[in-house]
């Protein structure tokens, strides 16, 4: 049996660092790109849509507070499918229902249709794609993972620094309806490609699986989920607020879109990078400190109204933040390894799920109630610093309890 199962492991290991395994990798860094693009765009839709009907900050935030709820609760169920039947018809459903999604959303006439045709069709389709792909990397390296997780997770800041200004131009020239219907198609034609190439990786099936329910009541994992909950809703504050600050404070509409892509640019540093830091300054640490960076980011968002300093916010933040998102799926296969990566990593961003449906809605309530934007800004500086706090005890002891079985599981 023994010598079967390390015929088996030394099979998945001649498959693994090649060509298809960067195909794989191209793959997730398109969905990533499309994914939280179009979310994280929703920033420079916000002033137009809550003017062209009438509907105030927290109303408007609901879409993309529905959206991320929706995206990161069913992110578990995608997971799980993909883990069970093979990445390809999931990634395919999430692209139609995302791209119709987007486009039917250009012809609402009520916001509470809104909630439907792009909280429902943008967080389903982005559920679809983006976990199932994202899982499937690990399984697919041996020696080069997290460099490989680096650059696939390097599609979302990608996606972040490009498709803002892009859709804030569209939107300048055409209207917001018709920035929606492109944005429908593009996505649906470049998630559809990613679905014809994606497949599970060969070492994603050697091992032995550790119960999810012995895995989500382990210290570690409770640990890093509550920190996640709380460091995300104060990044979901500024995703939706920023541009409407800058332009509160004098900004232009571009300028203000263009925080956002400062953000995301930042982001793409921080992941492409986390490779090489994690192997110098060690993963457990060098995730902690970029929760501790976007912590300590939000201090200078509270400090000045300069556009300079919203500029220096903007880079902080997008660092710390790639790094920490880069870092979570190498966390988690460090702790968990790779069976059932995807039911974990689907599980694991409910996290998210919980700070989209609070953080928005929640920020918008206090600005609304405030009647300005700084009581927002310590909102998100308060979840921050929460989660700091919650990650600092974990060891790595921890690290090694919860993967005591990853040799055999890899």
């Amino acid at each position: 049996m023994l010598e079967k199962s390390t015929t088996y492991s030394r099979s998945a290991s001649s498959q693994t660092d090649g060509w298809l395994a960067w195909v794989m990798v191209g793959a997730a860094f398109v969905v990533g790109f499309v994914v939280f693009g179009v979310t994280y765009s929703f920033g420079v839709f916000f002033k137009p849509i809550a003017a062209e009907f009438g509907a105030g900050r927290a109303a408007t935030s609901a879409f993309f507070a529905i959206t991320g709820l929706i995206f990161y609760l069913l992110g578990s169920v995608a997971g799980h499918v993909s883990d069970r039947f093979g990445p390809r018809m999931i990634v395919g459903a999430g692209a139609v229902i995302m791209g119709v999604g987007l486009v039917l959303t250009a012809f609402i006439h009520e916001v509470w249709v809104g909630y439907i045709t792009y909280g429902l069709g943008v967080g389903i389709g982005s559920a679809c794609v983006y976990v199932p792909t994202l899982a499937i990397i690990g399984g697919w390296f041996d020696k080069r993972r997290n460099t490989a997780l680096g650059i696939a997770a390097a599609g979302t800041g990608c996606g972040t620094l490009l498709v803002p200004p892009f859709a804030a131009w569209m939107i300048e020239l055409y209207g917001w309806r018709f920035a929606d219907i492109v944005l429908g198609v593009v996505c649906a034609a470049l998630l559809a490609g990613c679905a014809i190439v994606v497949r599970a990786g060969p070492l994603a099936a050697s091992g032995q699986k550790r119960p999810l329910s012995g895995v989500v009541r382990s210290r570690a994992f409770i640990m890093l989920y509550v920190s996640w909950v709380l460091a995300t809703t104060a990044l979901f504050v500024p995703f939706v607020f920023l541009p409407a600050f800058a332009t509160s404070h004098g900004a232009s509409e571009i300028a203000a879109s263009a925080l956002l892509s400062l953000l995301g640019g930042m982001g793409i540093l921080g992941r492409v990078g986390m490779g090489a830091l994690s192997e110098r300054i060690g993963m457990l640490r060098l995730f902690k400190g970029s929760v501790l960076i976007m912590a300590a980011s939000y201090l200078i968002w509270l400090a000045t109204a300069s556009y300079a300093w919203q500029v220096a916010f903007a880079i902080l933040l997008g660092l710390g933040y790639g790094i920490r998102i880069a870092l979570m799926p190498a966390v988690l296969i460090e702790f968990f390894g790779l069976p059932n990566l995807g039911a974990i990593l689907g599980i694991f961003f409910t996290a998210s799920g919980i700070s989209a449906g609070i953080g928005p809605l929640l920020a918008g309530w206090i600005v609304d109630a405030t009647g300005n934007y700084r009581s927002g800004i310590v909102f998100a500086l308060a979840m921050a610093t929460l989660g700091l706090l919650a990650i600092v005890p974990l060891r790595t002891d921890d690290a090694r309890e919860g993967g005591r079985d990853r040799r055999r599981m890899v």
